[in-house]
């Protein structure tokens, strides 16, 4: 009997196909309609042929395109029916696009980095009533100011004004959530640039869904799993703001107007001032050194700064309640502002010495509501304008320049 089997040997059956293996004994494969290399030793394969049985291609095709369509229709309903619209994506190509007008003729602009309050707050449109210049928008979420500002310092191509955002939970701490933004950017090949455009042009503008908060698998991970041992089951930040083409962003209307999503805004920031200290902060001397480390590297980046005629100018924006309790406790204005200020030699603006920066509604203790970030900028530009960045011709006329954004979606 023969130990193996030639390619003209091989023939379909209904459910299972016969093998005979090296011994000679025949047997069945359930469910195997061809036989696959380990049964033919010794042979050379052929060519594999699938099989494709004969169905009306067509029709499936169709009712394919038409389940797609309509299951994608059904998300963004239900999305919009939460609340959501299309808007722009605060993604690293959203970033990169506007880092990259400083190098190519905008180097002399002005530009804004920080974290989600200058992000939140400062209003380009309002700004640029006043000041005749729309700024560049760099700050990022989550993320200390501290990795931008170097970055722009080691950029001969930037010689214009900086603001740089200081929440003191972030800049004093180094944390970087969105750490990875400033490398992106100088990596970013022609791929990625491309993938950015069509998503910015295409995707973005039609669909609500189009949001990380509401991807699928982001789901999957909010669910009430059990709590498993040893595992940081803290919930993430939410989605809190929405974002125009070029960077201006404001707070997402339903944070404002839903209380059940309010209220779970700020639940999810009372975890983070209950819950231990992050790691390099666990002690008093821990948690000096980390300050210190940090103004230690704002001073190196703002010297290579003002050397090349940059203007630098900190701002401390506000936060109220539970927020600004523990700010206060943790990385007091006297071991930190005030150090800042004092080491680096750079100007700046915190809010306690403003009448006109303070008062505003902060629905979630750290963010300007929509229409307040529109007032605060009207307030804040005259401010910097008379004390430290005179304009020629500034208007004069801050009530008419406010600019209640975009409808606050």
């Amino acid at each position: 009997m023969r130990s193996s089997i030639s390619s003209s040997d091989i023939a379909l059956a209904p459910a299972a196909a016969a093998v005979v293996g090296a011994d000679g004994m025949a047997f069945e494969r359930a469910g195997f309609v061809r036989q696959t290399a380990s049964d033919r030793p010794g042979v050379a394969q052929p060519v594999p042929v699938r099989d494709i049985p004969v169905q009306p291609w067509g029709r499936i095709l169709v009712a394919m395109l038409v389940m797609t369509v309509l299951l994608l229709a059904g998300w963004e309903l239900y999305w919009r029916g939460y609340g959501a619209t299309p808007g722009y994506r605060n993604s690293n190509g959203a970033w990169a696009e506007q880092r990259r007008r400083i190098d190519g003729s905008e180097g002399n602009r002005t530009v804004l980095i920080g974290s989600s309050r200058v992000l939140f707050d400062v209003q380009l449109p309002v700004w640029e009533r006043i000041a005749g210049e729309r700024p560049i928008q760099l700050a990022i979420e989550g993320t200390s100011s501290v990795p931008v500002l170097e970055d722009l310092a080691a950029d001969p191509n930037f010689t214009g004004h900086l603001l740089v955002g200081v929440a003191p939970e972030l800049f004093f701490s180094g944390f970087a959530y969105r750490g990875d933004v400033v490398p992106y950017y100088h990596q970013q090949g022609p791929s990625k640039r491309t993938g950015h455009w069509l998503s910015k042009h295409l995707i973005e503008p039609a669909f609500a869904f189009y949001d990380p908060d509401f991807a699928l698998g982001t789901l999957v991970r909010r669910q009430p799993w059990p709590t498993r041992p040893g595992v940081d089951e803290r919930m993430p930040v939410r989605k809190l703001l929405v974002q125009d083409a070029d960077r201006n962003s404001h707070m997402w209307r339903k944070v404002e107007t839903d209380p059940a999503y309010n209220a779970l805004a700020r639940r999810i920031w009372l975890q983070h001032f209950t819950g231990p200290p992050p790691p390099g902060m666990e002690t008093p001397e821990k948690l000096r050194a980390t300050i210190a480390a940090q103004i230690d590297r704002a001073v190196v980046a703002v010297a290579k700064l003002r050397a090349r005629g940059v203007q630098v100018l900190f701002l401390r924006a506000p936060s109220i309640g539970p927020y600004y309790a523990f700010e206060q406790k943790v990385f007091p204005r006297a071991q930190t502002w005030d150090v800042l200020l004092q080491r680096t030699g750079a100007p700046g603006i915190h809010f306690e010495d403003y009448p006109q920066l303070q008062g505003y509604t902060q629905p979630e203790w750290s963010h300007l509501s929509a229409a307040e970030a529109s007032r605060f900028t009207a307030a804040l530009v005259p401010i910097i304008q008379r004390e430290y960045w005179p304009r020629p011709h500034p208007v004069t006329d801050t009530a008419a320049a406010v600019d209640v954004t975009p409808a606050a979606r």
